[in-house]
């Protein structure tokens, strides 16, 4: 059992989701934020109702490099980890080419330049120990272009991807785990402004499904598996005309 896990961005949405439902399954947990008043909340819910674990916290922001390190170096110290989960990100963008560079910049910087930053911190303690495992939540939006608003934070997730892929080729048969979580359309705090998405279901069953494939290790996971793992072998080969109409 991986015992002690780290979630960055466990504030609230899917991460604190995650907190809750790994709590449950008598996991110690490190969680990590921008918000830590989120956090502090989150923790005093957690040990209140599972007395049994132990639960740390620390203020984050995934794009200060240097933190990213420091702060995964203390958690270590303080509770040895076994797995990391890089969960941070931002849902925010704008069509490309009408004035809001800055949107799509804050998400790439955040999604994959902060993210490769949390990659490399978790890598380099694991790879200390020869063990670990290493999560990295992408999207069912990496596995094609998305038009206008989604069109950054779908290659965000895309590289994010391909990361996890790299990871597993040069890990294979070894004790340290990489895998990729594609969640499908979960209603979180990140797209509760959508007012309607296909298959979109509630935070609690998409974070069910999603923890599932977790502790299963799975080196790439669908999620919901219903009905995102047919969809997703259908996007990967739609022509565009068809891919349009899918999402």
């Amino acid at each position: 059992m991986r015992r002690n896990i780290l979630i960055t961005g466990a504030s609230s949405g899917l991460g604190a989701e995650m907190a809750r439902q790994f709590a449950a399954n008598g996991h110690n947990l490190a969680l990590t934020a921008r918000r830590t008043e989120r956090l502090d909340a989150l923790r005093s819910e957690l040990v209140e109702r599972y007395p049994q674990i132990s639960v740390v916290t620390h203020s984050l922001d995934v794009t200060d490099h240097d933190q990213v390190f420091k702060v995964f170096r203390l958690i270590d110290g303080e509770l040895p980890l076994d797995r990391i989960i890089v969960n941070a990100g931002l849902g925010k963008g704008a069509p490309l080419g009408t004035g809001r560079f800055d949107a799509n910049r804050d998400t790439a910087l955040t999604n994959f330049v902060g993210a490769l930053a949390q990659v490399e911190a978790a890598l380099e303690l694991f790879r200390a120990r020869n063990a670990g495992h290493l999560v990295l939540i992408a999207s069912i939006s990496a596995l094609r272009g998305f038009p206008k608003t989604v069109t950054t934070y779908a290659a965000t997730k895309a590289g994010l991807a391909s990361i996890g892929e790299g990871l597993r080729l040069e890990l294979m048969g070894k004790p340290i785990k990489a895998s990729t979580i594609y969640p499908g359309y979960i209603r979180s705090e990140m797209n509760e402004h959508v007012p309607k998405a296909p298959f979109i279901v509630d935070t609690e069953t998409g974070v069910r499904a999603m923890v599932a494939a977790i502790e299963a290790e799975k080196a790439k996971a669908y999620v919901p598996a219903r009905p995102w793992w047919p969809l997703a072998q259908v996007m990967r080969v739609a022509p565009l005309p068809l891919l349009k109409r899918m999402i």
